[in-house]
């Protein structure tokens, strides 16, 4: 691969700089330069979650490369170092031909419209690349850079919110499954005032929170809670106007939802400082808890545990329900709906040919014989299909994990989902993940997408942070009872003061020019 130097994102954010490959690129009007031979290889740059990455001559790899027509020639980075790889990358003298963008990051974004990585929009939307056209164009648009997309997006579940339940406690209880916020709450209460385990102690409480210091728009618990009142999804669409989700009414009403739940008692005690990683899923199987807010696959997880206790009974515990209606209409929160995306560098991908080679390459691999390899690895190998499923062989485990660990890492899935899903051990665990997919298709109907997933606010990539630091201190002060409404609006205020109004403004901007 042809070295090529991208403007280090220090002058770039500076001086708003085009990259020196585009200034070479005709005057950057999208057809690269170089000498516009075709690519041999295909370098891609990707994060890896297994313990190690794949080898050189990894099988898979050999055969990805068969379907892609180009040699691929794999960077892996560890995930936990791959946010400060990318920024070295992007400045240094080694370019890939595709890299990993995990997030629209200040770096990534200026960079990109400066020039340095090709904006595919109008090559996606042509339909040449049939497994690189989105099911989903909202997900596409919330993927882009103010309307333009600079990747191909790394699909995820749409909507994965949801509610695990303690199902016995249901039945002993003589309560059905909620389906609003009242109801909701009722089960709390009953979960902490009326015995649900029958053990005639006081020694249960409804709902499980971990402790959540990020701000709104991270899929917590309260997200789930203001998008079922109707507050929106981050930002809210007024008449066609952008306003923060945490300055209508319907985010202070369900604020006041979330006060009472605590206030009453039906939450842990230590919401505040419980940690979210490991600590939630404890007091839901040793009986503390009842009700989780998070994703669909908790209460696989929960299942689990409860079958490592007792095979026999654990279909008995968990119930899932899905985004139930509150006061104000019937919303569900949705999840962005991907992880990060594909880019193609202009200073490695000079020419447009050499684009559409990439474009070919990164197709074949979204097919389906590309998504097994990604995300099952090589039939009779390490699994074969039973029942239309992939069942994996045990004593290959340490493979399977560098497959759905670090080949997975590379695989879109643009246009939908198509390697195997693994087989499920019991009926049960196959009627729950049936009971996921029908939630999903349930909820979508009614999901409630970020309007301004697609902007990004200058003010805000400077300032973010701090902006949402003030939100999210004050959510939890005031529904923790630290603060009164007084105080709820002066943190609003200092957030409009702050730079929170110049956010709102650019954002408007921006909104207004995606037509």
């Amino acid at each position: 691969m042809n070295s090529r130097r991208l403007a280090p994102l220090a002058l770039l954010a500076a001086g708003g700089l085009l990259l020196s490959a585009c200034s070479s690129a005709g005057g950057g009007d999208g057809d690269g330069g170089g000498s516009g031979e075709k690519l041999a290889s295909l370098s891609i740059m990707a994060p890896y979650l297994s313990a190690t990455p794949p080898e050189a001559d990894d099988p898979v790899g050999e055969k990805l490369s068969e379907l892609a027509g180009l040699d691929l020639e794999m960077q892996w980075v560890p995930n936990a170092e791959y946010g400060d790889r990318t920024n070295v990358v992007l400045a240094g003298d080694d370019i890939p031909d595709v890299m990993v963008i995990q997030q629209k990051s200040q770096g990534f974004v200026q960079t990109a419209e400066a020039g340095g990585f090709w904006d595919l929009t109008d090559y996606l939307a042509s339909g040449d690349y049939p497994n690189l056209v989105t099911e989903n164009e909202d997900v596409q648009q919330a993927s882009s850079v103010n309307g333009k997309v600079f990747g191909v997006y790394r699909a995820r579940d749409v909507v994965r919110t949801s509610i695990s339940i303690r199902k016995d406690w249901l039945k002993n209880l003589g309560l059905e499954e909620p389906t609003n916020t009242d109801e909701l709450m009722e089960v709390a209460r009953a979960f902490t005032e009326d015995d649900p385990d029958g053990n005639g102690k006081d020694d249960t409480y409804g709902m499980i929170i971990p402790a959540w210091g990020a701000t709104i728009g991270t899929g917590s618990p309260y997200d789930a809670i203001e998008t079922w009142f109707g507050a929106g999804n981050v930002w809210k669409d007024d008449g066609g106007t952008l306003v923060p989700s945490f300055t209508t009414p319907e985010w202070k009403q369900a604020l006041d939802y979330e006060k009472t739940l605590i206030s009453s008692g039906y939450v842990n005690k230590d919401y505040a400082t419980m940690d979210g990683t490991t600590g939630w899923n404890e007091p839901f199987v040793n009986g503390k808890g009842g009700i989780i807010i998070d994703v669909q696959s908790r209460a696989a997880q929960l299942a689990g545990l409860f079958k490592d206790q007792d095979p026999k009974t654990y279909d008995q515990k968990v119930a899932l329900v899905g985004n139930i209606a509150g006061p104000n209409g019937d919303f569900a929160l949705p999840t962005p709906g991907y992880s990060g995306f594909l880019a193609v560098p202009k200073a490695s991908v000079q020419t447009e040919d050499q684009l559409k080679q990439v474009l070919t390459a990164l197709d074949a691999l979204a097919g389906k014989d590309g998504q097994v390899l990604e995300n099952n690895g090589i039939e009779g190998d390490n699994f074969t299909v039973e029942d239309g499923y992939a069942a994996f062989d045990e004593s290959k485990q340490d493979y399977t994990d560098v497959v759905s660990g670090a080949w997975a890492q590379i695989g879109t899935n643009v246009a939908g989902y198509v390697a195997y899903k693994p087989k499920p051990e019991t009926a049960y665990d196959a009627e729950l993940a049936q009971e996921r997919l029908d939630l999903q298709e349930k909820d979508l109907e009614k999901a409630v997408f970020n309007p301004a997933g697609a902007l990004v606010s200058k003010t805000y990539s400077t300032n973010g942070v701090q902006l949402d630091q003030v939100i999210a201190d004050a959510r939890i002060q005031y529904i923790s009872g630290q603060i009164d409404e007084s105080g709820l609006d002066a943190a609003i205020a200092q957030w409009k003061s702050s730079g929170g109004d110049q956010v709102t403004s650019e954002m408007n901007e921006l909104y207004g020019q995606l037509g």
